[in-house]
Formats: C-alpha cells, sequence, structure tokens
C-alpha cells in the first residue's frame, strides 16, 4: 500500500472516529444481502473463505487457513489500513482486501466468513453474513449482550448454512478425550470447578494515532467489550457447560479496575463463581497483575481431579497412587498411566492445535453439512453465562439463569 493512499485512508478513519467512532460498526448492519440457499459441496471441493477482522486473532488464523487442504482463502476485510495491509500480506497466495465487510459479502465467489471483529459487532456482522448465504465461523465470544444474541438467533434460524462458534476446544481431540473419560467416571461425582487464566501485563494494545484508541484498544470499553470475562472466562465457561451438559443456575462475583489505572472500563481484575444443578460449583479467575499458572483448568471430584492447560492434562487420583501404574480406573480403560513426577499422570493423547482443529471440523461440517461440535446454541449458552457474570459484577448482585433464556437461542 503507498504511503500517500494509506495516509489519506488514516486521515479518512480519523475523521469517522470522531463522529461515531466504533459505534458505526453497529450501523452497518443496516445494509443487508439479498437471502441465498444453502451452498452445496463434494467433499473434494474447496470452500473460498474470507476473514473480517485482521487483528491479533483474526490475522493470527490467517496462515493456519492456508494449511488446510479444503480452506481457499481469497478475501480479507479490516477498517484499518495497516492491520489490512498486514493480513493481506500473511496470506501465501493473492487475496482481495476489502475496507467495508459488507462489499466483500457481496463477493459470490465467498463461500464462508470467519469473523475476528470486536466483540460488539458480532451479531450485526453475522446477522449480515446469513443473509448473504455465507457459512460462518464466528470467534468467540458469540455476541454481545442478550439482545445481540436474541437479534442473531432468530436470523440464525431462517438459515441452513453453518455456524460454527470459536470455542476452539470442542474440537481439540485431548479434550474431547478428557470430557469422555469425565463422563465416564474417572473423577466420580464432580464437585467443582476451578479455572483461571491470568496474565502479568496490561492488555493494551500500542496505538499509533490517539484518535484510533477506541478502535484498537476496544477490549478496554464497555460499549464494545466484555473484558476479561468475554475474552478468555468464555472458553473456560463454554467447557464447563459442556462437562456439566448444563447451564449455570446462577452466578456471583466481583472484579476491579484496582491495578492499571489508565482509563479503562472494563475490569483488570475478575471473581466469579457460578452454580450448576447438584451443588457443583465452577469458580473462574482472571488477573493481569500476575501470570502463575497461567492458563488452568481444574475438575474436582470425589475419586480424582483432572488439570488441564492449553495443550495437556494430568489426573490426581484420590489417595496415594505415586508409586503405582493405573491401567484402569473405576472401568475406565485406557493406556497405562504412570506417575509424572510433579504432574500427576498425563492423560496422552495425539491432537491438534486447538485453533488448526476447529477450522479443519468447520472445513468438514461445510462439506459435508454437518452439525459443528460447537455451534450457534452451544456459543449462545456460554454467551449468556459471559453476560451474567457482567452483570453480577458490575451490578453487585446475584443473577439467576431465566428461564425466557432459552428464547435467545432455541
Amino acid at each position: 500500500m503507498k504511503k500517500n493512499m494509506m495516509k489519506n485512508d488514516m486521515m479518512k478513519r480519523r475523521s469517522f472516529v470522531k463522529r461515531s467512532s466504533l459505534g458505526a460498526l453497529g450501523a452497518m448492519a443496516a445494509m443487508s444481502v439479498p437471502s441465498l440457499n444453502a451452498l452445496s459441496f463434494s467433499k473434494n471441493d474447496s470452500i473460498n473463505i474470507g476473514v473480517i477482522g485482521t487483528g491479533d486473532r483474526g490475522g493470527g488464523l490467517i496462515p493456519v487457513i492456508d494449511e488446510i487442504p479444503n480452506l481457499n482463502l481469497i478475501a480479507c476485510c479490516d477498517i484499518l489500513p495497516f492491520r489490512l495491509e498486514r493480513g493481506v500480506s500473511r496470506a501465501s497466495g493473492k487475496i482481495k482486501g476489502y475496507s467495508d465487510y459488507r462489499k466483500m459479502l457481496d463477493n459470490k465467489d465467498i463461500d464462508a466468513v470467519l469473523v475476528a471483529t470486536p466483540f460488539s459487532t458480532h451479531s450485526a456482522i453475522e446477522i449480515d453474513a446469513l443473509d448473504a448465504g455465507k457459512h460462518i465461523y464466528g470467534e468467540k465470544t458469540t455476541a454481545k449482550g442478550y439482545e445481540g444474541i436474541k437479534k442473531l438467533n432468530n436470523k440464525k434460524k431462517e438459515s441452513k448454512t453453518i455456524f460454527q462458534t470459536g470455542h476452539q476446544y470442542h474440537s481439540s481431540r485431548l479434550y474431547t478425550h478428557v470430557v469422555d473419560l469425565i463422563k465416564k467416571g474417572m473423577v466420580g461425582n464432580i464437585t467443582a470447578f476451578e479455572c483461571q487464566w491470568n496474565r502479568h501485563g496490561n492488555w493494551r494494545r500500542p496505538v499509533p494515532d490517539p484518535d484510533l484508541e477506541r478502535l484498537i484498544n476496544w477490549r478496554m470499553y464497555r460499549e464494545y467489550s466484555g473484558g476479561l470475562v468475554a475474552e478468555l472466562c468464555s472458553h473456560q465457561i463454554d467447557f464447563v457447560n459442556w462437562v456439566m451438559d448444563a447451564v449455570p443456575e446462577q452466578v456471583m462475583g466481583a472484579g476491579g479496575i484496582d491495578y492499571w489505572k489508565d482509563g479503562r472500563e472494563t475490569y483488570d481484575n475478575i471473581h466469579l463463581i457460578y452454580s450448576y444443578p447438584k451443588g457443583v460449583k465452577a469458580k473462574f479467575t482472571c488477573l493481569t497483575s500476575n501470570a502463575l499458572n497461567d492458563y488452568q483448568i481444574k475438575v474436582l471430584g470425589d475419586k480424582g481431579t483432572i488439570i488441564l492447560d492449553y495443550e495437556n492434562a494430568w489426573f490426581y487420583p484420590e489417595g496415594d497412587y505415586e508409586d503405582r501404574e493405573l491401567g484402569e480406573v473405576d472401568g475406565v480403560s485406557g493406556a497405562t498411566m504412570q506417575w509424572e513426577k510433579g504432574k500427576g499422570m498425563p492423560i496422552k493423547i495425539e491432537h491438534t492445535h486447538s485453533s488448526k482443529q476447529a477450522l479443519m471440523d468447520f472445513s468438514d461440517s461445510v462439506l459435508n453439512n454437518t452439525q459443528p461440535k460447537s455451534d450457534f446454541v452451544t456459543g449462545a449458552k456460554a454467551a449468556i453465562a459471559v453476560q451474567m457474570g457482567l452483570d453480577a459484577m458490575y451490578n453487585n448482585e446475584i443473577v439467576k439463569w431465566k428461564k425466557d433464556f432459552k428464547d435467545l437461542y432455541s
């Protein structure tokens, strides 16, 4: 991109930000594309895909898409010129860049889109994508607020296209194996979950121009973001919903802006307790001032505990098992497990990185017209639970799961 073109684009973007900031993205939903019939494919076909949003997540997935045989990246879109340029440059082949996602949706050669834009824009963009007849891989969290979830759900019910939510651990062969072990009784009766995702950093992105602060650091502002709950905890909330095959009955929590005093509106630490059926409690903690143990999920039962990180899992049976092999646990057969010093008994299974596997599964779902493992319904349930957590913290109240929430994803 030539420097003078980039400068003109940046000046236009500054004017746009001053007039309406990120809220203008929501207004884009006013323009819809005529509905199309669901696309059909043979197993040998290539799916032409476009990426909407080429920031850290969307741009990071572009090289991954290039590694998947049946996905053919042909376009990407971003309203920030320097991010669009970076996204185009990360593709292995020649792709078309767009600054307006609606024009990208007009491209009849595009079969599917990956939406990796700010949280508050998911619903409007994905409604337009459904109107355009595109298959959707929608990054988490599915939609912001109860109204955003409801609007997207109503449109999804009218569509026959595939909609996969980007809770990629549903695709992880390790995580699916662990969930199967849990459901077969490895940890016994579940009594609690302890989940954390801790980091040491202010979570702020560098801003080349002050006028772009809210566009780049949208995670810091409540109008656009669900903060740590939506950006991090949502993965683990979705996991607990999956294991429990249930939704939370209520949530309480606390948080605050207690460390990073820099004008942000979303909390820099959050602490939530969700109550599930049968008295099971799930705790979720995110810190930005201490990174000890980073990401971790503990599933605690009366016969043992499973601990998961991003790509590994260990089993800690109740009792003194440190010097024993374990070939079968309460009827759950599998490979012999030997205690790993300081780590419990490793649960080992060959698996691909979860983000890549999720895109491979999306490709298979589109080609075979099958329901994704992480579909709109599972994503909507997690999104509702996220909003419940935000309401609990911001309003300092206990928030209960309402019966009419089912209308948001039925």
